[in-house]
């Protein structure tokens, strides 16, 4: 079975930074694009940067320069850098696993517990 773990969250100043990670198991994780997605109460869920199995990378305009996805595919493990945070970043984490190799392919719909972010 496909499991992501989020962790890394925390209650932070505007300004500061955080890590977050995503520990990926059940399947071969170097062959899939992964993502970042963020979601607060009452607003559709965003999709805050995303990475393909070769290593391209897109941002959501608003984190654009602040934030860095990244992988580690020996640790089986998604990240990402927030630098600059800002009230707005504050949310609610997720990591998703494409259906392929590209985020052209779309993302599954898996159900993982997230990471709190909170920004004041």
């Amino acid at each position: 079975d496909v499991q992501l773990v989020e962790s890394g969250g925390d209650s932070v100043q505007t300004g500061r930074s955080l890590r977050l990670s995503c520990a990926v198991s059940g399947f071969p994780f170097s062959t899939y694009c992964m993502a970042w997605y963020r979601q607060t109460p009452g607003k559709e869920r965003e999709a805050v940067a995303t990475i393909d199995s070769d290593g391209f990378t897109t941002y959501a305009n608003s984190v654009k320069g602040r934030f860095t996805i990244s992988l580690d595919n020996a640790k089986n493990t998604l990240y990402l850098q927030l630098n600059s945070l800002k009230t707005e970043d504050t949310a609610m984490y997720y990591c998703r696993k494409g259906r392929g190799r590209a985020a052209a392919s779309g993302w599954e719909e898996t159900h993982s517990q997230g990471t709190q972010v909170t920004v004041s």
